[in-house]
């Protein structure tokens, strides 16, 4: 469900930038001052506002249904092409200024010359008229297409509220992971942050699906079995996931370690007393899973309680933002979680998808497969969820369909949806940061330039695992998370290399090539006949 959330609040974001942009006294005043309509930018407000309120039902329902995934596309481009015309409008609103300002001065023509005008100002009420005119006619559509309207709310991503059980079979490629969690735990050294002298904190950080939670819980599991005599008194598992009250991780970690359901205490103070008494002198192993929004004074709340316990004690946290990782555990316990082996890969996708196959088509689906691995970029849940999806499937042209496939059917997988590429993406930080300026994306900050502002961005992009910093110190996005944003912009955005064929379509806003054959463009693709390419 990934695809659709993301997309949703993609849209609905972009419906709201474009409410204030409609709502600036630039707009207002260009609108006044050319004595248009007035009447029509409240109208094309208001209808837009209509398609806001059903945006939530038809984001559920796009990816099982074609023509619900057709309308909202549909949808998406007028409200882009409102976008542009209020982006026209600001534009020209803003040459007029400068150009008023800097009347009678020598600069006067070479501003004018820079800002030349986009804009046809009798033209502007003919446009607003066929935006609204197509979205009042997708809102007729919406009926026939069983789209309810609802209030319009930001929904986060739905997360399992516990850990499922994974056999220590399925795990593959994390022997040596496990070795050097286990080595920390064993580890009799004080030297951690995040906890006081008794306490050593170990954070596995990593992106999404790499296997954080089934690493930790390998080690929970079998930690017991490592010397003679048990390492730890007491263990215990909280999936915190978004919690961040303290009141609720202290009281899910109290009923956990004394084995009971029934706490009454409601006090956050008198609950710390209870869980700081019970913990004395014990040697305890905490597992905080997939932990997201804690923050440095809820992590010094919490961890108040374990200062009774005995030395030796540990906590294991798993995160995707090294932020976390950093104010939970000192560097030398931050474990960072890399993607398993192809050989390993392999493994585990034979498991799940070739487990039930005839003899006589398993070579064929062997390379097919092979092929389909390598383009999971080692993420052990995207090879387990597409194995499964193909557990059934004997038919080689059914695998090469799903090898050469833009998407994944999000019905039977969990794992985001990806059109195929066998390459990761480097990224300059400053050329991105100068795009985002350009596309106005970045809100402004008294003290900050747009460029501070844009490089805050990024290290946030970083911190959550989003963006990646390989061993020479580039820049780089997994092609997984890359195949969702391509996903999720639709048509909108097209990239392509010195393979390319004319692929351009008459909705493409945001065009980028990689590669050094730049007649290639002139020759395969008419940029020309496109009239809303922006970038």
């Amino acid at each position: 469900m990934a695809a659709e959330l993301v997309g949703g609040a993609f849209l609905s974001a972009s419906l709201q930038v474009l409410f204030d942009r409609m709502a600036s006294q630039k707009v207002v005043d260009f609108v006044r001052g050319n004595k248009l309509n007035e009447g029509l930018l409240k109208k094309l407000k208001i209808v837009l506002l209509s398609a806001n309120r059903v945006l939530n039902d038809a984001e559920m329902k796009q990816l099982t249904d074609s023509d619900v995934s057709n309308w909202l596309e549909e949808l998406k481009d007028a409200i882009y092409i409102a976008e542009d015309l209020v982006f026209e409008i600001n534009t020209e609103a803003l040459r007029s200024e400068i150009e008023d300002h800097c009347a009678g001065s020598s600069t006067f023509v070479k501003v004018r010359n820079f800002f030349s005008s986009r804009i046809a100002v009798k033209d502007v009420e003919t446009r607003m008229v066929e935006i609204v005119d197509t979205i009042e006619d997708l809102m007729e559509q919406k009926k026939h297409l069983g789209l309810k309207e609802g209030s319009v709310q930001t929904r986060p991503f739905t997360r399992l509220s516990a850990a499922t059980l994974v056999e220590e079979s399925d795990i593959y490629g994390r022997d040596a992971d496990k070795e050097d969690i286990i080595k920390l735990l064993l580890s009799e050294s004080d030297e951690a942050s995040g906890g006081s002298d008794r306490i050593s904190v170990i954070s596995i950080v990593g992106m999404g699906g790499i296997g954080k939670t089934t690493l930790a819980q390998s080690v929970y599991r079998t930690i017991d079995d490592r010397i003679m005599t048990k390492p730890f008194d007491i263990k215990a598992w909280i999936t915190v996931s978004e919690e961040s009250d303290v009141f609720t991780l202290t009281k899910a970690i109290y009923e956990t370690f004394t084995d009971s359901q029934n706490c009454t205490i409601k006090e956050t103070f008198q609950l710390q007393l209870e869980l700081k008494l019970f913990l004395e002198g014990k040697k305890f192993l905490l597992v905080l899973d997939d932990v997201w929004n804690v923050n440095y004074k809820c992590w010094y709340d919490l961890k108040s309680s374990f200062e009774s316990a005995a030395s030796g004690s540990k906590i294991i946290a798993t995160t995707r933002i090294i932020d976390i990782a950093s104010m939970m555990a000192g560097a030398p316990n931050q474990y960072q979680l890399k993607e398993i082996p192809n050989e390993d890969c392999w493994r585990l996708f034979e498991k799940h998808a070739l487990g039930n196959v005839q003899p006589s088509v398993y070579q064929k689906l062997e390379k097919i497969g092979r092929q389909i691995v390598q383009k999971c970029k080692g993420l052990p849940l995207a090879i387990k969820s597409l194995g499964g999806l193909l557990r059934t499937e004997q038919d080689p042209k059914y695998w090469e369909n799903i090898l050469k496939n833009d998407t994944w059917n999000l019905g039977k997988c969990d794992i985001l949806p990806a059109q195929w590429l066998s390459y990761s993406y480097e990224l300059e930080m400053e050329t991105l940061i100068l795009l985002w300026m350009a596309q106005d994306l970045l809100q402004p900050q008294e003290t900050k330039t747009p460029e501070e502002v844009g490089e805050e961005y990024f290290k946030d992009l970083i911190s959550r695992s989003l963006i990646l910093t390989n061993q020479y110190g580039r820049f780089t996005m997994h092609d997984l998370v890359n195949d969702l944003a391509k996903f999720v912009s639709g048509q909108s955005c097209l990239s392509l290399d010195d393979n390319c064929s004319s692929f351009l379509v008459s909705k493409t806003r945001h065009f980028s090539y990689k590669g050094r054959k730049s007649h290639n463009i002139k020759k395969n693709l008419d940029l020309g006949k496109n009239k809303v390419i922006s970038s």
